[in-house]
């Protein structure tokens, strides 16, 4: 029995059929899964909505996985995101890290690797959510008189 992730997960891929079969397989597994085929509907929707992972493909028509990545990271620092993709290069990973993803995986990936980056990803969000929210409630409490 596949184990139980209860995760918010965000997949960016043009490839429907492949999109398709990952999130099957994500959501098998307990996740939350929404898909889009486009960058500009990834950033569109992430705006809109929490997500505890984005993966994300590289290469897709009109704005590309990298600008895609850029574009979330700069309305959402704090959004985990992997790339996961077939034409990746050393110096296309090097460059996606340096703009803040998370991870860079090769297609085919396997399901039980994707989903321990996920838990990671999962895992990290949370403890930085905690973290913002500590230090609100210590702002809240040094401006009240009490």
């Amino acid at each position: 029995m596949a184990e139980i992730l209860k995760a918010k997960v965000l997949l960016v891929d043009d490839e429907e059929l492949f999109l398709a079969a990952l999130a099957k397989r994500l959501e098998v597994r307990g996740m939350q899964v929404s898909t889009v085929t486009r960058g500009e509907d990834a950033v569109a929707i992430a705006d809109k909505q929490a997500f505890d992972l984005v993966v994300l493909d590289l290469s897709m028509p009109g704005i590309d996985g990298l600008e895609t990545l850029k574009r979330i990271k700069a309305r959402q620092p704090d959004a985990e995101i992997i790339i996961l993709t077939g034409e990746g290069s050393i110096r296309t990973s090097i460059e996606a890290m340096k703009a803040g993803a998370e991870d860079f995986l090769q297609k085919p990936v396997s399901i039980v690797e994707l989903v321990n980056k996920i838990s990671e990803a999962k895992d990290k969000r949370t403890h930085i959510l905690e973290k913002k929210s500590v230090k609100e409630i210590e702002q809240i409490l040094q401006t009240k008189a009490w």
